[in-house]
């Protein structure tokens, strides 16, 4: 199916690896140009580059000036019309809530919140005159608090709630703003070494092999997303075949979240 996305500029954040890369290399696959931002480089996007469909941004996007020159990069490519909201991190406090300090806190909060705040807000303007399309990369924790994610898990009910606030506001200029949440994906985040199985599977005595066949069977369809999945839904809600959906959020987690 064609997403009319061809000569489309898509920004991405936290783009070098995991869901990020892969959406990148999706957009690239539809016929989108992307501009890519993360603090390193990796080798498949210096591919993407090569094939003329990239151009890499080493920012960080924790920071006030990151976000802003991502998308002053994109703009000089003559438009912003996708914006990805990908950068994120998770870090487990398996001593729980009170061992999450406020350092923890401003660092979840900078990179999960403060970024995709401060990249919205650049891309809006370019995106007035012709509309465009915003999703954000939220997380089936945002209605499943977990104590030992707490930070991470309260950035991302946030993040949906911009969300909704953007899609009413921005509506009648053309913007549409979704956010899609992943349940567990086979990414490094999870499955790398020093990744989130090693480190629940050592705070509880399990193996890493252990932690992800319990969770992954605790989905209906007893598997983890995988990457292009996500990827897949982002460009989606990117094309026009989608034109009339604005703040949704798009659960994509193998029925792992079993309420309403």
């Amino acid at each position: 199916m064609d997403m009319h996305l061809r000569d489309k500029i898509a920004v991405v954040t936290g783009a070098s690896k995991g869901i990020g890369l892969a959406i990148c290399q999706a957009f690239a696959a539809a016929g989108a140009y992307v501009v890519a931002g993360a603090r390193h480089n990796s080798p498949e996007l210096q591919d993407l580059e090569a094939d003329g469909w990239a151009t890499f941004v080493a920012v960080d996007l924790a920071t006030a000036d990151g976000p802003t020159t991502l998308v002053a990069t994109a703009a000089e490519q003559g438009r912003v019309d996708i914006l990805v909201n990908n950068a994120g991190t998770v870090v487990p406090h398996m001593g729980g809530f009170v061992t999450v300090t406020d350092d923890d806190w401003n660092a979840a909060l900078s990179l999960g919140l403060m970024s995709a705040v401060r990249t919205t807000r650049a891309a809006i303007p370019h995106m007035l005159e012709h509309g465009g399309s915003i999703i954000t990369i939220g997380s089936v924790n945002s209605v499943l608090p977990d104590p030992s994610i707490i930070d991470y898990t309260a950035t991302k009910a946030a993040l949906a709630n911009l969300t909704k606030g953007l899609s009413k506001e921005f509506g009648p200029n053309g913007i549409r703003a979704n956010t899609i949440s992943p349940g567990p994906v086979s990414t490094d985040l999870w499955l790398g070494t020093g990744g989130m199985a090693a480190q629940v599977g050592a705070a509880s005595g399990s193996s890493p092999e252990d932690v992800v066949k319990s969770v992954g069977a605790a989905a209906a369809t007893g598997r983890f997303t995988t990457p292009r999945e996500v990827a897949d839904l982002a460009v989606f809600l990117a094309s026009d075949r989608s034109a009339n959906i604005t703040g949704s959020d798009i659960r994509i987690d193998g029925g792992y979240v079993t309420t309403l």
